[in-house]
């Protein structure tokens, strides 16, 4: 993998990252109180599953 493969890798997930509260504000910022109201456990449990889905497909797709 060389730089430029990280720097899109990156810009996709920006893309992906703004196209929520692009689209849906309202719903996005609704969801951002719901994420604070969670425990500290709770994030962090969200946390290690998106990193272990990120991971997995990273594995699938090389």
């Amino acid at each position: 993998m060389d730089g430029s493969t990280l720097w899109a890798a990156l810009a996709l997930v920006l893309v992906f990252e703004g196209l929520f509260p692009l689209l849906a504000p309202r719903a996005w910022r609704d969801t951002f109180r719901k994420l604070l109201e969670l425990r500290d456990g709770q994030l962090r449990f969200f946390g290690l599953c998106s990193v272990g889905l990120g991971l997995l497909l990273l594995l699938l797709v090389t």
